[in-house]
């Protein structure tokens, strides 16, 4: 592993231990170089998964892209960092387990907006309004009106 400070190949690990959520494993590693300490997590990754774009073109799932979308939505939302995390990591398990390698763009939108209805309505409608391609405020009043009839 390259150390972030002065990419010296040279790191240790110091100490392994899982995630709380058991998702991945937290190592923490010090370069023999510069003597800088880091954090590196390790994925169980089951297989390569491509996205089928609306487009047509396919690229490979990429769990920062992921991520990034979920850090949008939830933006000035006091969630637990950690959930959503175990949200992230239940939305690609899902993908892994249930797709033989290509996934629809439509297939992650849809899951991650279950998982956020799931852990915050608020950013459940932000991230719908950009999934759903929100143009109007009328949009939303359809969106919200559907929303509560669901919670009747």
């Amino acid at each position: 592993m390259r150390c972030p400070y002065c990419t010296n190949h040279d790191t240790q690990v110091k100490d392994s231990r899982p995630t709380e959520d058991g998702s991945a494993i937290r190592r923490r590693r010090i370069c023999s170089g510069c003597g800088g300490r880091f954090t590196t997590f390790e994925r169980v990754q089951l297989r390569e998964l491509t996205v089928l774009k609306k487009s047509g073109k396919r690229v490979p799932l990429d769990r920062d892209k992921l991520t990034r979308s979920v850090s949008t939505a939830i933006r000035k939302r006091d969630l637990d960092p950690e959930k959503v995390e175990q949200m992230i990591s239940g939305i690609v398990r899902q993908l892994e387990s249930q797709s033989e390698g290509d996934i629809t763009s439509d297939q992650i939108g849809k899951l991650v907006m279950e998982g956020l209805k799931q852990v915050d309505e608020v950013a459940y409608v932000r991230f719908a309004s950009v999934y759903k391609d929100f143009q109007e405020a009328k949009d939303f009043e359809g969106f919200l009106s559907e929303l509560e009839e669901d919670d009747e």
